[in-house]
């Protein structure tokens, strides 16, 4: 239980909840030959009301520049973008330096880039390219992509803001700051050492003409593929940067929507599926894909509706095979819940900017008897800022409980699990829920109410409790400049009379693969293989049917890390990594949810009684006195034979610590830490 200290920094690579989504995005390689080129002069509706002027400066005194920046209103990293910029500009402004904002995108409306311009704090003047006469004059592809042009409109830079996004990555920080660096070096006389970078972001929307009596049209293919692969986030609400749920929200989009695809991005999925059938499989097919491309390249076709159309349920595509959903609202669950409660009675407030540590919330749902949950679903109150949100089961001490505590979580892009029939987790009574938050700062000072809410099941339905198991290795170290470091683990327990319903492996920045593996005898079987681990995307893998445990023998995996400078997002490949909390420190688990056959009550205690008779048993397989060791050896910093509450992580500390400090001393001791393994 000590291993639920991997709940900490979980996601914590990200800056922006929405880049987590579309920072799928490649950049343009700019064109070199407009170096140097001047420009004619333009003119464009500002979103002040005035009109927008880009041409030549008379400058008197000295020379000066203007920074033409080319943005979009649903482009997550323009709105990231957009107060930076803003600092910026007023930064130089005293110097001469004057910035303007140019929306060429062909989906943007002038009240959508007002609303925008206002929401990021943008004070420089921003028009509306409505023609995209400047973007094709500059060939400028994406949003945010910026022109650094001299008094006579001569190109001294073009290109990034800054080097912390690339392509489904995010750094903790930039390494290069490209324009700031390109404007003091003109403003100092000197010349620019990279006058060109490749610009990260949104395809700039342009027009498509769509072309008559194309087989393949919005109404009879693309619309049930977006519902079955994407609405779920592409809708009104919801994290996807943009609406897919109406034709006329996709305008501008489809070269952007074939890019990701393409590339493999969207939608997000990175196990293979060579091995045992995953039920939640998100990835979309070959034949998909081809239908989609000929979609796009025949200029969006809408087609048409037929006599009787089919009434879309977002709600049942997103749910589980498990349950038929009733409605489209907020909650994915196969019904409105059967009780919610928030994480506290006011919102939180999160910051404009910086490192929000996690957040953790106690709240007490007053249940005065165990409840059977069949599912859980967490909704962030803002889903613009919470990256990720854990509830976690602290039942009181004394309490036989098995596993982690997890509850369910919120994570970008992954459904609700709903458990099979018959199978429930159990919250006991007397139990406190502990919201564990996650936030990232997308620009503005924002609230969030975020809330849990919950299925229930009468006791008398439930022939499996689910229970939270996990496979860890705390004793790792990585090597400095290595590529592929593979470390190994175990489950230490499992119930062999049970099922595995599904894994979720974790790993930190470095993470690069993983495998889940059953061994039966001497024959080895994949269970289920990430090749492409992405930090940016904790999926939770579900297998089609549940796999007994009775003919396992041991169940491991191999987590393997990219240390070398080779992983963009590597903090530092020089340095040894070894187990911890924080994001530039590294972790080796897997959670895996196991549904075990609920006994009754008078077996359970008859059951209770036949094992404290069976001691010497329990004692020759030395499994709890294994586990005992373990755990002293990796968290008794000072070898004094205890477990000190100062010694132990803070998520043991928050939830554990007292399930395992049965005499109440602050201290965890070599006899206590038996005790719980033989309860487990």
């Amino acid at each position: 239980m000590e291993t639920q200290n991997v709940m900490l920094e979980m996601l914590d690579a990200f800056r922006n909840r929405f880049v987590a989504i579309a920072l799928i995005l490649i950049a343009c390689c700019p064109n070199p030959t407009l170096l140097g080129q001047e420009t004619p002069k333009f003119r464009l509706p500002a979103t002040d009301g005035s009109t927008l002027e880009i041409e030549s400066l008379d400058f008197k005194e000295k020379e000066t520049y203007q920074v033409l920046c080319f943005l979009g209103v649903e482009c997550p990293l323009a709105k990231l973008y957009g107060p930076r910029l803003q600092s910026l500009s007023e930064k130089y402004k005293s110097r001469g330096v004057k910035f303007i904002g140019i929306d060429s995108n062909l989906q943007d409306s002038m009240p959508e880039l007002k609303a925008y311009v206002e929401q990021s704090g943008i004070l420089f003047p921003v028009g509306k390219d409505y023609d995209q006469k400047v973007a094709e004059h500059f060939g400028a592809k994406r949003t945010p992509e910026v022109f650094v042009v001299d008094s006579h409109l001569g190109i001294r830079y073009r290109g990034r803001i800054d080097d912390q996004y690339l392509p489904g990555i995010v750094k903790a920080s930039p390494q290069n700051r490209n324009l700031q660096d390109a404007i003091d070096r003109l403003l100092d006389g000197k010349k620019v050492e990279t006058p060109l970078t490749e610009a990260v972001g949104c395809l700039i929307g342009r027009p498509k003409k769509p072309i008559d009596n194309q087989e393949v049209t919005y109404v009879q293919q693309i619309r049930p593929l977006f519902e079955k692969h994407c609405v779920e986030c592409h809708r009104p609400g919801e994290i996807g940067p943009f609406d897919m749920t109406e034709v006329d929200s996709l305008r501008g989009w489809g070269d952007m929507i074939w890019e990701v695809v393409e590339q493999g991005r969207m939608p997000p999925w990175h196990a293979t599926d060579n091995h045992l059938a995953l039920r939640n499989a998100r990835s979309m097919s070959a034949e998909e894909r081809t239908i989609l491309k000929k979609w796009i390249d025949a200029g969006m076709p809408y087609g048409s509706e037929p006599a009787t159309p089919s009434q879309t349920s977002l709600a049942a595509a997103a749910a589980s095979d498990h349950g038929e959903a009733k409605s489209v609202s907020d909650w994915r669950l196969p019904h409105e819940p059967d009780f919610q409660i928030a994480m506290r009675s006011v919102p939180y407030s999160v910051p404009s900017e910086g490192t929000v540590e996690y957040q953790y919330f106690v709240v007490d749902p007053q249940f005065k008897e165990d409840k059977w949950v069949t599912s859980a679903q967490i909704i962030p109150g803002n889903p613009s800022v919470v990256h990720h949100a854990i509830v976690f089961i602290r039942p009181p001490d004394g309490t036989d409980f098995v596993g982690v505590g997890w509850l369910t979580a919120f994570v970008p892009g992954q459904r609700s699990m709903v458990f099979p029939p018959g199978a429930a987790r159990r919250i006991p009574a007397g139990s406190k829920l502990v919201f564990q938050m996650h936030y990232t700062p997308n620009g503005k000072p924002q609230e969030d109410l975020s809330r849990v809410g919950m299925l229930f099941t009468d006791r008398e339905q439930v022939q499996e409790e689910v229970i939270t198991l996990i496979g860890i290795d705390q004793e790792f170290d990585i090597p400095p400049m290595v590529t592929d470091h593979p470390v190994k683990a175990k489950v230490r327990w499992f119930p062999k009379e049970g099922k595995l319903l599904a894994a979720a492996p974790h790993m930190h920045v470095r993470g690069k693969s993983f495998r889940l593996e059953a061994i039966r005898g001497s024959e080895r079987q994949t269970l289920l293989e990430v090749p492409r681990y992405d930090f940016n995307w904790q999926h939770t893998y579900e297998w089609q049917e549940p796999i007994p445990l009775s003919s396992i023998d041991r169940i491991e995996f191999v987590a393997t890390f990219d240390n070398s400078p080779n992983n963009p997002v590597n903090p530092n490949p020089s340095e040894h990594v070894y187990w911890g909390d924080q994001t530039w420190e590294e972790m080796a688990v897997t959670f895996l949810e196991v549904s075990r056959p609920l006994k009754k009550e008078a077996e359970s205690v008859d059951e209770k009684a036949r094992t404290n008779a069976s001691n010497s048993k329990q004692k020759d397989s030395h499994e709890p006195e294994a586990y005992a060791e373990g755990f002293l050896k990796r968290l008794d910093r000072n070898r004094d034979g205890y477990v000190d509450f100062g010694e132990a992580p803070i998520v043991i500390q928050r939830f554990s610590f007292g399930r395992f400090d049965k005499n109440k001393d602050q201290r965890i001791d070599r006899e206590e830490l038996i005790e719980a393994a033989k309860s487990r």
